[in-house]
């Protein structure tokens, strides 16, 4: 009887290890993403496209058309070179395994990406800030326009402390003269030479304080003329127009209220002060005693020479005051520089690091996706990829392999001095072996 070999059926799994299952698993994930994988890449280099346009709009000069043309190149441009560099990372680099040039892979990764932030990336963040930048430097402008504004109004109203010394002063020598009038000076009463210098000294102090009363009322109008120029200033920061129309419209604001603070530092008495000093001081003639008797003479001499000491003490008092305000210094209000918006963002960078890390992640994200398929495909080599044919075949592929194998070796056998190796009959050698002990059929049931 003849009995084919019983073959037990072979599971499409029966080679894979506990251990490699997982890895399948990934290899399949992998294969199922690669779609997906190109897809976000491209929509990632898409949006910084858009946005490097709408950065580097701001940049050009000319025509609108030229520089439509030009943003619309440069930032297609850029989003060709951001897919194709990361494609080609995402294809090559998790396949590198050797440590060289897994190092060079990242290399020039990292050149890559700073190649990527310097043409794309602080153009996305000027897109992203840069009107809240240029706002901010507006701002910041005002503030230190209000600080020399007020800077300037006080220096010119310090000045005007010296109003209540001349004041006095010129009170002390009219009483003098009124005093003189009734002879408590001299001891002769009447308006004669004392009486007219007195006078001549408190008129020409009277002067000094009213300039120096005029002074002030400048300084107040004109204080209040550069408080409107702020108070439109303020307003063009938190209007909601076009940026770069306001910012126009601020230069010309900053122009007018430099002017202004100029003007308010020349408005200081103190010069005034100074000069009207020194005049008191050394422009002092003594006046000839008029005296009829040669006793009255003398007397009005040395009253007037009494009066030169006091004209000099208080010229020199009043030259002290106005030195200390001359020696205060000047105000130099700087001057308003308009910027484009990518100037105002890399000015003010610390200001807007979320638009910053917001700008670089849209042109450095898939760098997380690459290093993702890299420790994937690590994880797939480490763990091993199960025996290929052990998984394809099934029970029925199996045994028509066996079938094949025994047609092969009797078609070997068949050709005279051929000879079978013993990995090809084995398989054969054994089932003839057990075949020498069983009786066919066909002969149990016709002897001969």
């Amino acid at each position: 009887m003849s009995l084919e070999p019983i073959v037990p059926p072979v599971s499409s799994a029966s080679n894979v290890t506990p251990r490699a299952a997982p890895s399948i698993q990934l290899a399949k994930s992998v294969a199922q993403l690669e779609v997906m994988l190109k897809l976000t890449t491209a929509i990632l280099a898409v949006a910084a496209g858009v946005y490097t346009y709408l950065g580097v709009r701001e940049l050009l000069n000319g025509s609108p058309t030229t520089v439509f043309f030009a943003a619309v190149i440069y930032s297609v441009a850029v989003s060709i070179g951001i897919y194709a560099f990361w494609v080609f990372l995402l294809k090559f680099m998790p396949h590198v395994v050797d440590r060289t040039g897994r190092a060079l892979m990242f290399g020039c990764m990292v050149l890559g990406a700073l190649m990527i932030v310097a043409m794309s990336s602080w153009l996305n963040a000027s897109a992203l800030a840069g009107a809240a930048a240029i706002q901010q430097h507006l701002a910041i402008t005002v503030q230190n326009y209000t600080r020399d504004l007020d800077t300037a109004n006080t220096n010119a109203i310090a000045a005007q402390s010296l109003l209540p010394d001349i004041q006095m002063a010129s009170s002390r020598f009219s009483k003098l003269a009124d005093a003189e009038r009734t002879g408590s000076l001299t001891g002769t009463s009447g308006s004669g030479t004392v009486v007219q210098l007195m006078t001549q000294m408190s008129g020409q102090l009277d002067s000094l304080g009213q300039e120096v009363q005029a002074s002030g009322k400048r300084v107040t109008a004109l204080f209040e003329e550069g408080g409107k120029h702020l108070a439109k200033m303020r307003n063009l920061i938190s209007d909601r127009g076009p940026i770069a129309s306001r910012s126009d419209a601020f230069a010309s604001e900053s122009l007018a209220l430099m002017g202004v603070i100029a003007n308010l530092q020349q408005q200081s008495v103190a010069p005034a002060v100074k000069r009207a000093a020194a005049s008191l001081s050394s422009g002092f003639i003594a006046p000839a005693a008029s005296g009829r008797s040669l006793d009255l003479a003398e007397r009005q001499s040395a009253v007037v020479g009494k009066v030169e000491g006091a004209i000099a003490a208080q010229a020199a008092t009043l030259s002290e005051a106005a030195d200390k305000f001359l020696q205060t210094p000047r105000v130099e209000p700087a001057r308003f520089q308009s910027m484009s918006p990518a100037e105002a963002v890399l000015r003010y960078a610390g200001d807007f690091i979320p638009s910053w890390a917001g700008a670089i992640s849209i042109d450095l994200m898939p760098a997380v996706l690459v290093l993702i398929l890299c420790v994937v495909h690590a994880a797939i080599r480490r763990e091993g990829l199960p025996d290929a044919r052990g998984v394809d075949l099934t029970a029925g592929d199996m045994l028509a392999a066996l079938r094949m194998a025994r047609e092969l070796e009797t078609a070997r056998r068949e050709v005279p001095g051929e000879a079978v190796t013993p990995v090809d009959v084995a398989p054969v050698a054994a089932r003839n072996d057990s075949d020498e002990n069983v009786t066919p059929l066909s002969s149990a049931r016709h002897p001969k």
